[in-house]
């Protein structure tokens, strides 16, 4: 790559340079990328350039399109950040969103000489990428960020926060911790602006706005989370091969997913694998059926009244949702193995049926994560695909989507932490999370091709084609519930229980909780 045009070192101080065309009267930086992505991040020194199609910039406008950037050491060529992983993806490069970029670090503060603490749970891979999400924010403010991740995070941010020396961000793998440390006093509000980005440029946006929205000391509902990095639950597995063999159409509806599983019994072949066994966990992946289908037959609210116990567990509409369960995972012709192997089979082993020959089934509803325990070798997107967990066509209830998240929230505010919430805002933060996998949005400016492969790249669509997310019921309920009587609720009603009998034993424990 071309060395600058012009470099003015003085004394270990890399200044700001503009190169103006003499004939166009624009500022030209023909190195812009070599130079911007080689900066190594250390130290507080500062080099200003223009980032936003610096080609095209015109000179009197040059300092209102400029990037400034913390650096002490600017290696030209391949060395440097670019070259040592710290920022990889070069400006200019990449389906990325650069100008949102370069309009955050022009409007952004100098923030030289302040610190930005982050605490979550991720650990290796997902905080590595973080790291690299937090050097471009660090090029673009001065600030120095650092990311501590714990397996025991849950219990070491409430010590943090009761002996005052909280992160100033902390991230929550699920929102019930937040709201609790929201009604104590103990998290900052992102404000009512920032609740209506969020309505604004979410895809569903008024569901992360209500999942993000807790009491506060007061009692006085405010907006403390910012979900960033989501998982998906509403999804259903299948082999491409299998479905062409059989001339089979991928259903986009309730009605016609049933239609399907029908004709493949007619047909002399199966349609389900579904496993409940997960050691002592056996029994939760029936509550993500349940959840899915009670977002599918009724509205958000009743959800919602749902996993507070607002609305009684054994209400009629959460027994239909069970008993709609039990169309499937109960119906011997619908279920490998039979309706007596469901409780019995690991959730991990579930999905082999897939890939027999001849197939032992056809389908398999599981979240996102289930190809790890696909067969060595499979190609998700190739020898495995999957499809968007339908709604009712006769139900007026859009595309719901279940799934999980983390949430970023404020837990000891200053003027970096601001900052970088506001950088969250911008596609480009996202999509640098996107392009090195593991992380879906329901970012509505972002440019699904910065994803790694069609398979991330589909499920992100997913994400934004929704009208509803709603988080896992059974997360939202108290443990002795949703981590208790409901997973033996489903164990029990799998074996032959009585579905009503079922969710009046789950109320009975929810009422003893209290």
């Amino acid at each position: 790559m071309p060395a600058p045009k012009v470099l003015d070192v003085n004394s270990g101080f890399i200044s700001w340079v503009f190169l103006k065309d003499r004939l166009t009267g624009t500022a030209i930086i023909e190195t812009m990328t070599a130079t911007q992505s080689a900066l190594k991040i250390f130290g507080c020194l500062w080099v200003k350039l223009a980032l936003a199609n610096p080609l095209a910039v015109p000179w009197e406008d040059e300092m209102k399109h400029s990037l400034m950037i913390s650096a002490a050491v600017v290696a030209l060529g391949a060395g440097g950040a670019l070259a040592d992983g710290h920022m990889p993806f070069a400006e200019g490069e990449g389906a990325f969103n650069w100008a949102s970029y370069a309009e955050f670090s022009a409007a952004a503060p100098d923030l030289s000489g302040q610190t930005l603490t982050v605490s979550g749970p991720w650990l290796s891979p997902e905080a590595e990428r973080f790291d690299i999400l937090l050097n471009y924010f660090e090029a673009a403010t001065g600030v120095q960020a650092s990311y501590t991740g714990s397996d025991s995070f849950e219990q070491q941010i409430v010590i943090d926060v009761e002996a005052g020396s909280a992160p100033n961000i902390a991230v929550f793998p699920q929102p019930g911790l937040a709201a609790v440390l929201a009604g104590k006093g103990q998290l900052s509000a992102l404000g009512p602006d920032m609740a209506a980005w969020v309505t604004e440029n979410y895809a569903a946006g008024s569901s992360w706005v209500d999942l993000g929205t807790y009491a506060n000391a007061a009692g006085q509902d405010e907006f403390y989370g910012f979900f960033f990095n989501v998982n998906l639950k509403s999804l259903v597995w299948f082999v491409p091969e299998n479905f062409e063999d059989a001339g089979y159409e991928i259903p986009t509806t309730m009605e016609e997913l049933i239609a399907l599983s029908d004709q493949i019994v007619a047909d002399g072949g199966t349609p389900w694998c579904i496993g409940l066994g997960s050691g002592a966990a056996t029994g939760w992946p029936a509550t993500d059926w349940v959840e899915d289908i009670m977002l599918r037959t009724q509205t958000p609210d009743v959800y919602d009244a749902w996993t507070t116990n607002e609305m009684a567990f054994n209400d009629p509409r959460v027994v239909n949702a069970i008993e709609l369960f039990g169309s499937f995972a109960r119906n011997d012709a619908y279920v490998a193995g039979g309706a007596g192997a469901v409780a019995t089979t690991d959730f991990r082993d579930s999905p082999a049926g897939l890939f027999a020959s001849p197939p032992g089934c056809y389908m398999h509803r599981q979240a996102s994560f289930i190809p790890a325990f696909f067969p060595e070798g499979t190609v998700v997107g190739q020898d495995a695909d999957y499809f968007y967990f339908p709604s009712f066509s006769g139900q007026d209830l859009g595309n719901p989507v279940l799934g999980g998240g983390t949430l970023m929230a404020v837990t000891d505010p200053s003027d970096a932490a601001a900052a970088f919430m506001a950088f969250l805002q911008s596609p480009f933060a996202h999509e640098i999370m996107m392009a090195q996998g593991g992380f879906l949005t329901p970012h509505s400016g972002v440019n699904l091709a910065a994803y790694p492969s069609a398979v991330e790249a589909g499920q992100g669509e997913i994400l934004l084609n929704a009208t509803t997310f709603r988080f896992d019921g059974s997360d939202l309920m108290p443990g002795g519930v949703g981590a208790g009587s409901f997973w033996t609720g489903m164990v029990d009603f799998v074996g032959g229980a009585d579905a009503k009998a079922v969710a009046d034993t789950i109320q009975a424990s929810w009422d003893a909780l209290k």
